[in-house]
């Protein structure tokens, strides 16, 4: 059963967002040691972050299997998930996501009690990355809702380890903002036919693939832009961190080049390997450039 619910939230799909909320912690953790008052590093912050990020991803995940299920039913590509085939029941998968929601608001926690912000935005945060799964019924913006979602990812884990204002996790999280949305859409172009016989508004079945994987294309170019200027409202980053952000550009590019209007068969290596390993890639460097 727990395999089955670990696979039902694609667990290890984690990667796209949490390397993001450490950068953002590390980059906490150098400003605060860098302040007239620096607060020392502690392990509980850290579990905080990971037991938040983990439990606040699989909740969401899972409750977008609930909302989406008699629609991923009579969708070809994803009438084998969990519970359109039976494989889970509602009842199962209903239990996890409370049990995540309760996890991620425990998480909170640990963060008191010097710093209230996380627990105080708890249920916020939930209704927003929950709100997402209604999103393509009613919005052609749900591919930038599912960014603004993973957004909180940075900024929240920044204001856990330092409760002060700052542009630099705004920065940050606008980039993973444009990167969600931007491979969100290129994901999106799979089910373009689908969502327009079903009225779902998502933006490939607004305008169609070619103009859709043009927005995804500026939406990364404006992630890498982000990316460039983080450095001019966080000074601790430099060089190895630029060379990093020309790596993560010539990735987007390549990302770019394999999914085609008229070939849409490699939207999972795009998807799933270059995204993970932009994530991932970012996380090294950014932290190799603080170290040095």
């Amino acid at each position: 059963m727990i395999g089955k619910l670990l696979s039902l939230v694609r667990f290890r799909h984690t990667l796209f967002a949490l390397p993001f909320a450490l950068l953002a912690a590390a980059m906490a953790w150098a400003a605060n040691a860098r302040s007239s008052s620096p607060v020392p590093f502690r392990w509980l912050d850290l579990a905080g972050i990971l037991v938040c990020m983990v439990c606040a991803r699989s909740a969401a995940m899972a409750f977008n299997r609930i909302v989406d299920r008699r629609l991923d039913a009579l969708n070809p590509r994803t009438a084998g998930r969990h519970l359109p085939s039976g494989e889970l029941g509602l009842g199962a998968v209903a239990g996890f996501t409370v049990v995540c929601s309760l996890g991620f608001v425990a998480g909170t926690l640990f963060f008191l009690p010097g710093n209230w912000v996380p627990a105080a935005a708890a249920l916020p945060v939930l209704a927003l990355l929950f709100g997402y799964s209604f999103a393509k019924r009613f919005t052609v913006l749900s591919h930038i809702w599912l960014g603004a979602a993973l957004m909180l990812a940075p900024v929240a884990a920044w204001v856990a380890v330092r409760p002060v204002f700052s542009g630099a996790p705004l920065v940050l999280g606008g980039a993973v903002l444009c990167w969600v949305a931007g491979f969100d859409v290129i994901y999106a172009c799979q089910d373009f036919e689908f969502d327009r016989r079903m009225r779902l508004r998502s933006l490939p079945a607004r305008l169609g693939v070619g103009p859709a994987l043009r927005v995804a294309a500026g939406l990364h170019a404006a992630m890498v832009a982000l990316l460039l200027l983080l450095p001019l409202v966080y000074e601790p980053f430099g060089i190895v961190y630029t060379a990093g952000v020309a790596c993560i550009a010539a990735l987007l590019v390549y990302e770019h080049s394999v999914v085609r209007p008229d070939d849409l068969s490699r939207v999972n290596l795009a998807f799933f390997h270059v995204n993970a390993t932009v994530s991932l890639g970012l996380l090294v460097v950014g932290v190799v450039d603080l170290l040095v």
